[in-house]
Protein backbone atom coordinates (compact mmCIF):
# COMPACT_ATOMS: atom_id res chain seq x y z
CA UNK A 1 0.00 0.00 0.00
CA UNK A 2 0.78 3.72 -0.67
CA UNK A 3 0.35 6.82 1.04
CA UNK A 4 0.45 10.37 0.51
CA UNK A 5 2.24 12.76 2.38
CA UNK A 6 2.70 16.72 3.32
CA UNK A 7 6.13 17.76 4.78
CA UNK A 8 5.73 21.81 5.82
CA UNK A 9 9.69 23.52 4.60
CA UNK A 10 10.84 26.67 5.89
CA UNK A 11 9.92 29.44 4.34
CA UNK A 12 13.39 30.32 3.56
CA UNK A 13 13.71 27.35 0.47
CA UNK A 14 12.02 30.22 -1.29
CA UNK A 15 14.59 32.74 -1.12
CA UNK A 16 16.95 30.05 -1.17
CA UNK A 17 15.88 27.80 -3.68
CA UNK A 18 15.68 29.23 -7.52
CA UNK A 19 14.26 26.18 -8.75
CA UNK A 20 11.83 26.20 -5.85
CA UNK A 21 10.87 29.78 -6.36
CA UNK A 22 10.43 29.03 -10.15
CA UNK A 23 8.12 26.17 -9.57
CA UNK A 24 6.13 28.40 -7.86
CA UNK A 25 4.76 31.69 -9.40
CA UNK A 26 1.88 31.51 -7.88
CA UNK A 27 3.07 31.83 -4.34
CA UNK A 28 2.34 35.23 -2.95
CA UNK A 29 3.87 34.62 0.78
CA UNK A 30 1.07 34.30 3.01
CA UNK A 31 0.74 29.93 2.82
CA UNK A 32 3.38 27.60 3.97
CA UNK A 33 5.76 26.08 1.64
CA UNK A 34 5.25 22.41 1.31
CA UNK A 35 6.66 18.79 0.14
CA UNK A 36 4.40 16.28 -1.35
CA UNK A 37 5.68 13.21 -1.54
CA UNK A 38 4.22 8.93 -1.75
CA UNK A 39 5.48 6.10 0.26
CA UNK A 40 4.67 2.72 1.11
CA UNK A 41 6.02 3.48 4.57
CA UNK A 42 4.38 5.38 7.33
CA UNK A 43 4.60 8.73 6.69
CA UNK A 44 6.00 9.26 10.06
CA UNK A 45 8.42 6.72 9.07
CA UNK A 46 9.64 8.28 5.39
CA UNK A 47 10.15 11.99 7.15
CA UNK A 48 12.34 10.77 9.48
CA UNK A 49 14.48 9.12 6.19
CA UNK A 50 14.42 12.22 4.65
CA UNK A 51 16.17 14.52 7.33
CA UNK A 52 18.44 11.48 8.51
CA UNK A 53 19.29 10.62 4.97
CA UNK A 54 18.98 6.88 3.98
CA UNK A 55 20.26 4.88 1.27
CA UNK A 56 18.54 2.42 -1.38
CA UNK A 57 19.81 -1.08 -1.31
CA UNK A 58 21.62 0.22 -4.30
CA UNK A 59 23.41 2.87 -2.22
CA UNK A 60 21.33 5.79 -3.88
CA UNK A 61 20.15 8.54 -1.75
CA UNK A 62 16.84 8.41 -1.57
CA UNK A 63 16.31 11.14 1.02
CA UNK A 64 14.44 14.21 -0.69
CA UNK A 65 17.45 17.07 -0.15
CA UNK A 66 14.73 20.01 -0.23
CA UNK A 67 13.42 18.17 2.71
CA UNK A 68 16.65 17.48 4.56
CA UNK A 69 17.60 20.55 4.73
CA UNK A 70 14.19 22.30 4.96
CA UNK A 71 11.66 19.98 6.23
CA UNK A 72 9.84 20.54 9.56
CA UNK A 73 6.93 18.30 10.18
CA UNK A 74 4.29 16.73 8.84
CA UNK A 75 1.29 18.25 7.78
CA UNK A 76 -1.76 15.57 8.33
CA UNK A 77 -4.36 18.13 8.06
CA UNK A 78 -3.60 18.14 4.29
CA UNK A 79 -2.99 14.10 3.24
CA UNK A 80 -4.71 11.90 6.24
CA UNK A 81 -8.23 12.44 4.43
CA UNK A 82 -6.98 10.94 1.60
CA UNK A 83 -7.49 6.83 0.83
CA UNK A 84 -4.10 4.82 0.33
CA UNK A 85 -3.06 3.06 -3.01
CA UNK A 86 -2.41 -0.38 -3.81
CA UNK A 87 -0.50 0.66 -7.12
CA UNK A 88 2.35 2.70 -7.18
CA UNK A 89 1.04 4.49 -10.50
CA UNK A 90 -2.17 4.90 -8.98
CA UNK A 91 -0.45 6.85 -5.93
CA UNK A 92 2.19 8.58 -8.28
CA UNK A 93 -0.93 10.46 -10.20
CA UNK A 94 -2.45 11.28 -6.53
CA UNK A 95 0.63 12.50 -5.88
CA UNK A 96 0.75 15.07 -8.54
CA UNK A 97 -2.73 15.81 -8.52
CA UNK A 98 -2.25 16.71 -4.89
CA UNK A 99 0.70 19.19 -5.26
CA UNK A 100 -1.41 21.24 -7.90
CA UNK A 101 -4.36 21.35 -5.86
CA UNK A 102 -2.50 22.53 -3.14
CA UNK A 103 -0.42 25.07 -5.33
CA UNK A 104 -4.34 26.28 -7.23
CA UNK A 105 -4.77 27.18 -2.98
CA UNK A 106 -1.60 29.28 -3.31
CA UNK A 107 1.06 26.98 -1.21
CA UNK A 108 4.11 26.86 -2.16
CA UNK A 109 4.98 23.08 -3.46
CA UNK A 110 7.57 21.02 -4.39
CA UNK A 111 6.71 17.13 -5.74
CA UNK A 112 9.77 14.98 -6.99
Amino acid sequence: MYQLYVIELRKTVFSENKKFREANTQFNGVLECLYVGMTSKSPKERFDQHKNGVLSKKGLDISAAIVKKYGIFLRPSLYAHIQSYAIMEDALKAEKDLAARLKRQRYAVWVN
